[in-house]
């Protein structure tokens, strides 16, 4: 058998920095100059380990380097490169081309790690004819494509290569325009489709918009909020549709795709990255504002990389105060919240049932779960 990985090494880069993305040279080298870290390695790491056990069953095609190569020799892995030049920062091209290059190869599965735009550029060479697994590690993780977490990537995997994946279903790439996002315009289109493992319970969702028709929910929402906001305590407003009324309610700016810090009806910080967070929240009392994703059901690690594990730490469990919709809630079909902070211990402590605010003075449990443990 023939496994193809490929890892986008600068993919999630511009999560934690406030940049809702890595796509393109000067991105990048913003990013880097806010001190951003690559993530893309050691979250395939958390896949990748998973196949170790398997070694002898599966020949592994990938790149140099830090596209792969590097990874598969550290754990052990034999590998067949790519035949390409090692670059420093990689293009959207070296992708394309390795993905092309597996396909002649007749892998059987290619595994890539990022975010949307690597999904997009493997499905430009890819399209229908292998299946793929996208490993979540970019900023913005709205296509089908991808595993719930690292971990589950790597057990869908491994159960291929047992042998023990034998239905494959088409699904959705989505095409976001990275410079509209971050002036925040969320637009996006159906970019292609690629064949994925069948695994309902270890691959995400399609991202799904809010429906006009929640807007009124959502303005009842923001009342029960506003109303229980207390004078001596922060609160960092998260992205969405669902938390932008809360923001309206008390006439503030709001960043819709950024996070926001507001106490007493003043705002204290608009689109703020993870090290802002940290330094304004210092000696603080501090409360969390969140809405999960619809349709996926995230409410950490998908386009909100800024709320790390080092700031939810900084957090009692009870100032996380969730904010959903009764439609909302109903599009996962009974499928658990996820976190996905990137630590696991992190994951592990907010995991179980929390209260959701759904209207006015209204709420509901719901169960919470870590991504890595479905």
């Amino acid at each position: 058998m023939k496994i193809g990985l490929i890892v986008n090494p600068i993919a999630g880069m511009g999560g934690a920095v406030g940049l809702k993305g890595t796509d393109g040279p000067e991105i990048l080298k913003q990013a880097l100059e806010l001190g951003a870290v690559p993530k893309a390695d050691w979250r395939t790491r958390l896949a990748i380990k998973r196949l170790r056990p398997h070694h002898r069953n599966f020949d592994l095609l990938t790149c140099p380097g830090t596209m792969g190569g590097l990874l598969a020799e550290q754990n052990g892995l034999s590998r067949r490169l790519f035949d390409t030049a090692t670059r420093a920062q990689t293009k959207p091209e070296d992708t394309i081309q390795a993905a092309q290059w597996m396909v002649d190869q007749e892998a059987d599965l290619i595994l890539f790690a990022g975010g949307d735009g690597t999904a997009r550029d493997v499905c430009r060479a890819v399209g229908l004819s292998t299946p793929t697994l996208g490993i979540p590690a970019g900023v913005k993780i709205h296509s089908a494509v991808f595993a719930s977490s690292p971990a589950a990537a790597g057990e869908i995997a491994a159960s291929f290569i047992q042998g023990r994946v034998r239905r494959f279903v088409e699904a959705e790439v989505l095409d976001i325009d990275e410079e509209d996002y971050r002036r925040e315009v969320l637009s996006t289109r159906l970019f292609g489709t690629m064949m994925i493992p069948d695994d309902r319970r270890l691959m995400q969702g399609l991202k799904a918009g809010s429906a006009p028709s929640d807007r009124v929910a959502q303005k009842s929402i923001a009342a029960d909020v506003v109303e229980n906001m207390d004078e001596d305590s922060c609160h960092l407003i998260g992205p969405g549709t669902t938390c932008r009324p809360v923001m309206e309610r008390l006439g503030l700016d709001n960043s819709l795709l950024g996070i926001d810090l507001v106490q007493a009806g003043r705002q204290l910080g608009k689109d703020l990255s993870e090290h802002e967070i940290l330094m304004m929240i210092e000696g603080r009392k501090v409360k969390l504002v969140l809405t999960p994703i619809g349709g996926q059901g995230f409410l950490l690690g998908r386009g909100n990389q800024q709320i790390s594990h080092r700031v939810i730490n900084r957090l009692h469990r009870e100032d996380i105060i969730v904010l959903a919709t009764d439609a909302k809630l109903c599009s996962l079909h009974g499928d658990p919240l996820l976190v996905d902070s990137g630590d696991s211990d992190t994951d592990h402590r907010l995991s179980g049932h929390h209260r959701i605010v759904t209207g006015y003075r209204k709420g509901s449990i719901y169960p919470v779960r870590a991504a890595s443990e479905l």
